[in-house]
């Protein structure tokens, strides 16, 4: 019965979704290749943040402006 239990209570915390990201003030100094960081500045438009993806030595990291993740664009623009 305990391994039952134990069983079902670790499928339910890898069942859980793990989309929920941390969005930095500024840009982080180092960054592990292929990390992900998300910075909001002003470098983007109202409504998006700046998506960074750390590279292996010798490579520039990617830049680019996303859209802020569904449940928070909807939060946003929600009327009563």
């Amino acid at each position: 019965m305990r391994m039952l239990a134990s069983v079902v209570v670790v499928s339910c915390f890898l069942a859980l979704p793990c989309s929920a990201q941390t969005i930095l003030k500024s840009e982080p100094l180092m960054l592990a290749p292929y990390e992900v960081a998300f910075v909001k500045d002003a470098s983007c438009p109202s409504g998006k943040v700046l998506k960074v993806t750390g590279a292996i030595r010798g490579l520039h990291r990617r830049k680019a402006c996303v859209a802020l993740a569904g449940e928070q664009a909807s939060l946003a623009t929600a009327t009563p």
